[in-house]
């Protein structure tokens, strides 16, 4: 694997760099809190229940409005993973699967524990929030994939039929990683989907958005990126589904207004590559960030994890202070997801002044630490 590094941060790259991860992720997060009020629901029943245009405002689910799903949660465990991987490597230890694989037993311990426990120092500082000891309706091919200590692996992957869009909801953060080589970041994303994603529909998709959250990172437009998506995928077995439905999203821009009828063709029976290409078309035809996220959960596709996948293309390419402030004042763990993000950004872009083989700062090791148990 490539690392981050090298590369000198000016103080203005510095801050467009750290108002683009906070825009991913906010955006991810917000676009995830939108369509958990409308996921599973088909557009006539949203109507019925939030007036002829559909929903146009946060709406209570699970208890709340704003709230989020385990597509965030484990969004923010990736984060956490990629931190803790740049750490640990100061060890020798050099292999970000499986950081981001015992990230994802940490988030497994939250599904099945009552609350964080003090003693497990290891778990580092996300692993002890207790609003993420919440069930919020995780599928069933993650708590199979993360329900013993089995890393899948592309070779042996777990559950080689499932294509969702689980892993692919997750894979934003790789896409952040904007030191290190595109082909690099897909093959991240890609191992780390297969951890509970076996299907090349799965794990595939998880890579392509990965790659195109990374060209938005560096600056590219969306056109641009989801055409680099499609350059590294052409090399890649069975990319095929993947690349037709980014193709289709592409050529759906020039076919009339955009609607739910659109999204929801994209979206189909909602795989993950479906998914993809629908929350792909929203970002491409947004007027903003308001307008693009609405349209990618006022469907009968999968609402979250459209939402989710719309919102972290948008945040990237436009960075937080484009996102809805009035839904972000309600979003279920914001201050969380705002510390992780900076604590994300620092680390890719000051490593060096907080961690070496030498010598770290105390702090930093606190939250993330090095141990392998947990690591």
């Amino acid at each position: 694997m490539g690392a981050t590094g090298g590369a000198v941060w000016g103080r203005t790259e510095q801050q467009d760099f750290r108002s683009r991860v906070r825009g991913t992720l906010l955006g991810s997060a917000v676009g995830d809190a939108l369509g958990a009020a409308v996921d599973r629901l088909g557009l006539e029943e949203i109507r019925q229940a939030h007036g002829p245009e559909g929903l146009v405002d946060l709406a209570p689910a699970h208890g709340r409005r704003g709230a989020v799903t385990h597509l965030t949660q484990l969004t923010l465990f990736s984060v956490d993973g990629l931190i803790r991987a740049q750490v640990r490597r100061d060890t020798g230890a050099w292999y970000p699967p499986a950081d981001l694989h015992r990230a994802y037993l940490r988030w497994a311990a939250t599904q099945r524990d009552w609350g964080p426990d003090l003693r497990r120092k290891d778990d580092g500082w996300l692993a002890h929030e207790e609003w993420l000891y919440v069930r919020r309706d995780p599928a069933r091919s993650l708590l199979l994939g993360f329900g013993d200590d089995i890393m899948g692996t592309l070779d042996a992957p777990k559950s080689p039929g499932e294509d969702g869009p689980e892993a692919t909801a997750r894979s934003a953060p790789f896409g952040l990683l904007v030191g290190w080589e595109p082909q690099l970041v897909a093959q991240l994303a890609v191992e780390c989907a297969a951890q509970t994603h076996g299907h090349p529909d799965g794990y595939l998709a998880a890579g392509a958005y990965a790659v195109t959250v990374h060209a938005l990172a560096r600056g590219d437009s969306l056109d641009g990126a989801v055409q680099r998506a499609l350059a590294l995928l052409s090399a890649r077995p069975g990319h095929e589904p993947v690349s037709e439905a980014l193709q289709h999203a592409l050529g759906a821009v020039r076919q009339g207004l955009p609607g739910p009828a659109r999204v929801a063709e994209l979206a189909g029976a909602g795989t993950a590559p479906a998914v993809l290409a629908a929350a792909v078309y929203c970002a491409l035809v947004a007027e903003d960030v308001r307008h693009g996220l609405l349209l990618a959960v006022n469907h009968g596709a999968p609402s979250a994890a459209t939402g989710a996948l719309a919102g972290g293309l948008l945040g990237a390419m436009h960075g937080e202070t484009a996102l809805p402030p009035a839904w972000l004042a309600e979003l279920e763990g914001r201050p969380t997801i705002l510390e992780l993000a900076d604590d994300f950004a620092m680390e890719m872009t000051q490593g060096p002044a907080l961690h070496t083989p030498a010598g770290a700062s105390p702090g930093w090791l606190a939250r993330y630490p090095r141990g392998a148990r947990g690591a």
